[in-house]
């Protein structure tokens, strides 16, 4: 299973086959200019929530590629509006997949549509497939419904760590004591003034918290 980084929370996982590309955000990402968004042929899209930074490039890869999108059910029907396949979830719900089976969990954040429109509840996603369990939190605040994650066993988490409008560092480390899963992987951080962080000094809390922390250079891959 490969994990291929494109910046700020947009990033590819390769697994039975498909892609499954998370929050496309890369065309207005000055951190991901080296990216060809028009070499993105993804299988599936999955989409957390409605921020900008987060579907910003959803219709044209989606165009692109036919891939089909699963997403919170109001963001599904915004899609259908548009004439665009989705497979609409909404939080405990779950779905089996021919690369696997998807999970949609809660996220504590907000969720507008870039026209205006409501984006229904952001969600973190957890990927079951080549018998692991992947998890995604989306943009989120540390919340205790965390804990409801700790009997899955997670092999990975996919956390936001740049703070102001997610969980920085500090709670990020305390998430991983929720739900007990001993490699992370940072995102949703840089990629604006506000949530540029020290990395060195995440590795370091990370790494004294007990916890392997991986921040991936944009393009970068590895194996899951």
């Amino acid at each position: 299973m490969k994990f291929t980084y494109y910046g700020q929370s947009c990033f590819e996982i390769e697994t039975g086959g498909k892609k499954l590309l998370f929050d496309p955000f890369i065309t207005y990402n000055p951190l991901a200019k080296d990216i060809d968004v028009s070499s993105l042929k993804p299988d599936y899209i999955l989409v957390s929530h409605g921020h900008g930074d987060h579907v910003a490039d959803l219709m044209t890869v989606q165009k692109q590629s036919g891939a089909k999108v699963i997403c919170i059910a109001e963001i599904a029907d915004w899609l259908g509006k548009q004439e665009i396949e989705a497979h609409g979830m909404n939080i405990g719900g779950g779905f089996n997949f021919d690369f696997g089976r998807v999970k949609m969990v809660n996220a504590v954040h907000s969720s507008t549509l870039p026209d205006g429109s409501p984006g229904g509840s952001p969600a973190g996603f957890v990927v079951y497939a080549e018998g692991k369990k992947i998890y995604f939190a989306g943009d989120t605040a540390l919340t205790y419904d965390m804990k409801l994650l700790a009997d899955e066993k997670l092999d990975w988490a996919i956390l936001p760590i740049g703070d102001n409008y997610t969980m920085g560092v500090d709670d990020a480390i305390k998430s991983t004591g929720f739900f007990d899963c001993k490699n992370v992987i940072g995102v949703h951080y840089d990629s604006f003034p506000v949530i540029v962080i020290d990395k060195e000094e995440a590795l370091d809390k990370f790494t004294k918290a007990g916890i392997k922390l991986e921040l991936p250079v944009i393009g970068a891959s590895l194996e899951l």
